[in-house]
């Protein structure tokens, strides 16, 4: 439990580095409070159709819609600290924090590459390039999706043994291990 609110700790601390422990378990702490919501509107949802009735209904909508602004709310709450947990890993892997907002050069190409298409021109007889406009669509998603799957990748690997230009090994913040056995 102690690894899954570690990042709470450190909410903006976007200098040095975190482990994959801390990393995966903050994101693991994300994922149950989304099913706790998840249940929550389910069971609040359910509730009204067991009941039946039109004000069981409006009721229940207006629950729903209050839990989803609770909901938006604890996300609005949770992303400085995810972010800077990402960035933080990302510096354990020896890369810079920018890594972490690649993918969305992919959609940078696809909102581009659709203005460059003609999809957003204005007039009468405009006709946007429908070709144009998949392949700029295929292009940029398929760039923002390799670019997500490579930070995946970066998130899984080791981190740098020993000190980095980031900081101290979070494994081994005492110093380095072969200066004690030698």
């Amino acid at each position: 439990m102690e690894w899954m609110i570690m990042p709470l700790k450190r909410y903006a601390d976007f200098s040095g580095r975190s482990r994959r422990k801390e990393y995966w378990m903050f994101l693991l702490f994300n994922i149950l409070i989304g099913i706790g919501f998840t249940i929550l509107s389910v069971i609040v949802g359910g509730t009204a159709a067991a009941v039946g009735g039109e004000s069981a209904a409006l009721a229940a909508g207006g629950s729903m819609g209050i839990i989803a602004i609770l909901q938006f709310i604890v996300n609005l709450a949770l992303l400085i600290p995810s972010l800077a947990v990402g960035v933080r890993r990302l510096h354990d892997t020896n890369r810079s924090g920018w890594w972490l907002f690649a993918p969305v050069i992919g959609y940078v190409v696809l909102i581009a590459g659709l203005i460059g298409a003609g999809l957003f021109t204005l007039g009468p007889g405009a006709t946007p390039n429908f070709g144009s406009m998949f392949a700029v669509i295929a292009i940029g998603g398929l760039l923002a999706l390799v670019l997500a799957i490579l930070i995946l990748v970066f998130m899984c690997l080791e981190g740098t043994r020993g000190p980095n230009r980031f900081g101290p090994d979070p494994k081994d913040p005492g110093g380095d291990l072969q200066s004690v056995f030698s």
